[in-house]
């Protein structure tokens, strides 16, 4: 199993380098290279603080779910948990949904909370961010739409069309799951109970888990999700990190423009930064490769004149030098850490 999840995150990465290779083939490598040579070392020393106050914000998220779980992390661990969970994110195929099991061990081991619970915080959270992310996109997208003509501008248009088909399509699934959540879970504990015994019986060193243990950990994963739920308060303060973070990263991005001496709106990247990100459930390790080829098309089709082939990737090469680096780095350490701590116990 672990060789072929090595396997998998080879592939992806290599799958990421070809798409690179095309990208920096499209906006041309002597130029690409001298835009980047302009850049204002101290503006881009501004995106990698964006990123760490993006990376301590949702950081506060987790904590704030983990608090309504009633699991104790202080602010600097629960920053630390994060960008070990954005490192699994980053070096996992599907973005978050290879990296969340991954975070959930490293949340349990961190917190010394139950793996169930830990892995419905990181699920919370992470459907939490996508509430803003959505929103923000909306406001950016109507608010860019008062200043130019969308007709105009196809790829906009259809990003526009998508921002609002899942600002409609993922709530009204996210209700239909909530009211039948105890169906739900029944069906889950069905379909789960046999494949994680299979599992189990032929991995070594693992106990084959009871049937009732089973639908005991699933139970207790659904029971925390409900409670996350039905938590005003603690929903409240988690969508408002979530929000500010998001805002962090779009500010980071319209500030990687400034660094290369080019201003865009900041709505444009209210509205590019959103939908990028949606690329990260590619097969890519973090969608590296495919948010960066999605942001470059949305902003070459964004009528803003000074933005060139070069520029754009330029800009993005910088934006996600940090958004994608800095956590992995960060994370790395972290998870290096935790498993130096697992191999001595």
């Amino acid at each position: 199993m672990a060789r072929e999840n090595l396997r998998a995150t080879v592939l992806g990465f290599l799958g990421a380098f070809a798409v690179f290779a095309v990208l920096f083939y499209f906006a041309g490598v002597g130029e690409l290279v001298d835009t980047l040579r302009m850049a204002d070392a101290g503006t881009v020393g501004l995106v990698v603080l964006a990123t760490l106050a993006w990376l301590a914000a949702w950081s506060l998220a987790l904590r704030t779910v983990l608090g309504v779980l009633g699991v104790d992390l202080s602010f600097p661990k629960s920053f630390f948990v994060f960008s070990g969970a954005m490192f699994s994110n980053n070096i996992t195929p599907f973005g978050q949904a290879g990296g969340e099991p991954v975070t959930a061990y490293l949340i349990s081991q961190s917190a010394d909370a139950e793996y169930e619970t830990s892995l419905a915080a990181i699920a919370s959270v992470d459907t939490l961010n996508f509430v803003p992310s959505i929103t923000i996109a909306l406001v950016g997208a109507l608010y860019y739409a008062t200043e130019i003509t969308l007709g105009t501008n196809r790829d906009l248009v259809l990003a526009l069309v998508a921002v609002v088909v899942l600002a409609v399509t993922v709530p009204s699934l996210g209700y239909v799951a909530w009211q039948r959540r105890y169906r739900l879970e029944e069906r889950v504990v069905s379909a789960f109970t046999p494949a994680i015994r299979w599992v189990a019986a032929r991995a070594p060193r693992i106990p084959v888990p009871t049937e009732g243990g089973i639908e005991r950990r699933i139970n207790g994963f659904f029971r925390a999700i409900e409670r996350v739920a039905t938590n005003p308060r603690g929903l409240a303060l988690a969508l408002g990190a979530s929000a500010f973070g998001w805002f962090c990263q779009m500010l980071g991005l319209w500030l990687s423009f400034r660094a290369i001496g080019i201003q865009i709106p900041l709505s444009i990247a209210m509205l590019v930064v959103p939908i990028g990100a949606i690329a990260g459930v590619t097969p890519l390790p973090g969608g590296a490769g495919g948010i960066e080829s999605v942001l470059v098309v949305l902003l070459l089709a964004a009528p803003l004149p000074a933005v060139t082939k070069s520029i754009a990737v330029a800009a993005i090469v910088i934006f996600r030098g940090a958004v994608y680096w800095v956590p992995t780095l960060l994370g790395g350490g972290v998870m290096a850490w935790v498993s130096f701590r697992d191999s001595t116990a």
